[in-house]
C-alpha cells in the first residue's frame, strides 16, 4: 500500500530487499513456516501461528475482550517466563492457550499457535465482547488446525465481518481483496477455470498459500512483527481460554 492508500504492484521475490527475501521482516515469515518443524530450543512460537490484528480499539481493551486477565495483562510478562507459571484458576475442563501481543503503527497484533485464533472462535460463537463494532477494524488469519481449512475473517469497521478461506477473496472488493489478488493468494475456481486447471494450480502453488496470504495482509496493513522476538518468546503474553 502506498502512502495515499493506493495499491502498489507486488515485486517479484528476486527484486525485493534482502530483508524481505529472508522473511525477517513484515509478516510473510509467519505463513512461510506454517507447517515447518519448530527448531529445538525455541522458547516462543514458530509454526502454526494464527494472527489477529485490530485497530480503532485500545490494545488492553481488545485483549480483555479476548478474555485476558487484567492483573496478568498489567504485568507485561514475556511468553518464555509466563510458560513457567501456574495456569489461571478455572474449572477442571478449561484449557488455556498462550497469546503474545504488541503494536505496530495503529494496529494491535495477537499471535497464537494453538489450534485457532481466539477471536475467530469467539466471534463465530457469537461472544458479545468479540463482536466487531463500527469504527473498529479487525483482520484475523486463523489456522484452524483441528477443523480446516484456514480462513481469513475481516471486519472492516462497518460492524460486519467477511470470511474467506485461504485461496479465496472476501468478495467485498476492497483494498484487501486487491492485495490478495496481487500476491496470487486468490486461487482459480470452477467455473472460471477447468477442473484440470484448478487441480494443477493447487498442486503447484498450494504449499505456498499461507505465505501468499500473510504477504498480502502484510502489504495491506504495513504491519511488521519481529520474527526473532516471537521465536524467543520475548514479547509480552497472556493466557486465553481456548475456544
Amino acid at each position: 500500500m502506498g502512502d495515499a492508500g493506493t495499491l502498489l504492484p507486488a515485486l517479484p521475490l528476486s527484486d525485493q530487499p534482502d530483508s524481505v527475501t529472508a522473511m525477517s521482516d513484515g509478516i510473510a515469515w509467519i505463513g512461510a513456516q506454517q507447517t515447518t518443524p519448530t527448531p529445538p530450543g525455541t522458547r516462543g512460537m514458530y509454526a502454526g501461528i494464527s494472527l489477529t490484528l485490530a485497530r480503532g480499539v485500545d490494545q488492553d481493551e481488545f485483549l480483555i475482550n479476548l478474555g485476558a486477565d487484567l492483573d496478568e495483562l498489567s504485568e507485561r510478562v514475556p511468553l518464555f517466563e509466563l510458560r513457567t507459571r501456574p495456569l489461571p484458576d478455572a474449572p477442571p475442563t478449561a484449557q488455556f492457550s498462550y497469546a503474545m501481543y504488541g503494536t505496530c503503527g495503529d494496529w494491535t497484533y495477537v499471535l497464537e499457535n494453538d489450534h485457532m485464533a481466539t477471536w475467530a472462535g469467539g466471534y463465530q460463537g457469537k461472544v458479545k465482547s468479540m463482536t466487531p463494532c463500527p469504527g473498529e477494524e479487525i483482520l484475523c488469519l486463523t489456522v484452524n488446525r483441528y477443523s480446516p481449512p484456514a480462513a481469513l475473517i475481516h471486519a472492516p469497521g462497518d460492524g460486519r465481518a467477511y470470511r474467506a478461506e485461504f485461496g479465496t477473496a472476501t468478495g467485498r472488493g476492497g483494498f484487501l481483496d486487491l492485495a490478495l489478488t496481487a500476491e496470487g493468494a486468490v486461487f482459480p475456481s470452477i467455473p472460471d477455470a477447468s477442473e484440470a486447471e484448478v487441480v494443477a494450480y493447487h498442486e503447484e502453488h498450494g504449499p505456498r498459500l499461507p505465505e501468499l496470504v500473510f504477504t498480502a495482509v502484510g502489504k495491506y496493513t504495513d504491519v511488521v512483527i519481529d520474527q526473532a522476538a516471537v521465536m524467543a518468546g520475548d514479547l509480552p503474553a497472556v493466557h486465553l481460554l481456548m475456544p
